[in-house]
């Protein structure tokens, strides 16, 4: 049997990860101990989705769900930036980690007062790791130079580019560069020259994209991800839904 290569793939889901994530991790864990081989989180930061990062704990007094995430420098950052291109405000994260002992324990306010980043990307990637789930695990992320020059090219794609002072992801159709608004609303921007390295996946092409790169061996698929994957994209990979999780939107907030 060729060297098993486990992976699991998502964007930036909190400043805490969301508990659908950590089911990815510890599925991938139990299906290493049976077949041994590396595993390999597929970071997908180049999306741009403020609502990725909403992270959702509980307050332990009147035990009920807030919903919290980063602070935007502009309406353009905040819509239409990458997650790597999303900037850290330095008061969001001083005024948030006031509010943290309602929530969580005390060494996850620590860890929160500790990370010193300037992207949301980068911020949520610290936090897991000072949690201590990704030992051992192999990073690939999607913002890369040079993960996306190693990428297969698709017919569908996103690219990265410089507008109104910030980098934004902008939908690439007939030629055009277009910002999604919402509904049937788009924005065209100017299309100036561009590479690889500028390109990111959309989610009908992200696969094909990151095995052209990760070349796994058995991918773990999220609930949403097992309707949209073509698994026709890769019939060598076995497929594995990851194992069940409660409240698997919320915060995972244990160390």
């Amino acid at each position: 049997m060729e060297h098993p290569i486990i992976c699991f793939g998502q964007q930036p889901c909190g400043f805490f990860p969301k508990r659908y994530l950590v089911a990815k991790i510890l599925t991938a864990r139990r299906l290493q101990k049976e077949i041994g081989g590396e595993i390999v989180f597929f970071f997908h930061d180049s999306d741009h989705d403020p609502r990725e990062t909403i992270t959702i704990v509980r307050d332990k007094h009147s035990h009920r769900d807030v919903a919290l995430n980063f602070q935007f420098q502009n309406r353009i950052q905040k819509q239409f930036s990458p997650l790597h291109a999303k900037r850290v405000l330095p008061e969001w994260q001083e005024k948030t980690a006031r509010q943290l002992p309602k929530y969580v324990s005390r060494p996850l306010v620590a860890h929160f007062k500790g990370i010193k980043c300037s992207n949301v990307a980068d911020f949520c990637l610290d936090m897991y790791r000072r949690m201590g789930l990704l030992e051992s695990v192999r990073v690939e992320r999607s913002s890369t130079p040079d993960f996306r020059a190693r990428a297969v090219a698709v017919s569908d794609y996103f690219v990265d580019q410089r507008y109104e002072g910030e980098v934004v992801r902008a939908r690439y159709r007939d030629g055009k560069l277009l910002l999604h608004k919402g509904g049937d609303r788009f924005l065209e921007i100017p299309a100036g020259d561009f590479g690889p390295e500028q390109i990111s996946p959309t989610r009908d092409t992200r696969f094909r994209w990151m095995q052209s790169v990760i070349r796994c061996t058995h991918y773990i698929a999220g609930a949403s991800e097992q309707h949209y994957i073509n698994e026709a994209d890769a019939p060598r990979v076995k497929f594995i839904n990851r194992d069940k999780i409660s409240d698997s939107g919320k915060a995972y907030d244990e160390l």
